[in-house]
């Protein structure tokens, strides 16, 4: 157990620090161990994979360009270039929304869910390897419910307006219960 010397005053030699330390350093190798994988594999950067990935998993494959950069953990300059990216690729396609002119849709490309599912095999074996198998279902467990108490202290951040997508065009969502394609 590690102990201070004032609960709830954090001092730059408490202990504790050094859990803070241990999980930037093993989400910084992570990713980068994830990313130079997908890179050399398949030529393309983790955040273009999860770009890729939360398009795949939207309804009608598509979302407004500021739900993306939020479900990305990007902002909005830095969705816009990762976007520029892929559409030069081919992998995806930028759209006017249909019911707000002054936004953008991104929509994933027949190529761009082919690239995702090649890709797919590099990624997922990756997360396996670094990250699930070391731990035991116990410390998957604990670091889910962690995890999740994380989150809940930083807040629940609202996503943008949706006003194009699909569900909020009237039609049923993944989040409703669909199936993604």
């Amino acid at each position: 157990m590690i102990e201070t010397e004032a609960p709830g005053k954090l001092r730059p030699d408490d202990a504790r620090l050094e859990i803070w330390r241990s999980f930037l350093t093993a989400h910084a190798r992570l990713f980068r161990r994830l990313d130079d994988e997908l890179r050399s594999e398949h030529d393309l950067s983790l955040p273009e994979y999860d770009a890729l990935l939360q398009l795949a998993r939207a309804p009608e494959r598509r979302l407004r360009m500021s739900r993306l950069a939020a479900r990305v953990l990007l902002s909005k300059s830095g969705v816009t270039r990762l976007i520029d990216r892929l559409e030069r690729d081919g992998f995806v396609e930028r759209t006017q929304c249909s019911h707000d002119a002054r936004g953008a849709e991104a929509v994933l490309t027949a190529a761009g869910l082919a690239r995702l599912r090649v890709a797919a095999t590099t990624h997922l074996a990756g997360v396996e390897r670094y990250f699930l198998a070391p731990l035991g279902a116990a410390e998957l467990s604990a670091l889910e419910r962690s995890m999740i108490t994380v989150l809940r202290a930083v807040g629940d951040l609202a996503e943008p307006d949706a006003a194009c997508e699909p569900a909020a065009r009237g039609q049923t969502s993944e989040r409703a219960g669909t199936q993604s394609p």
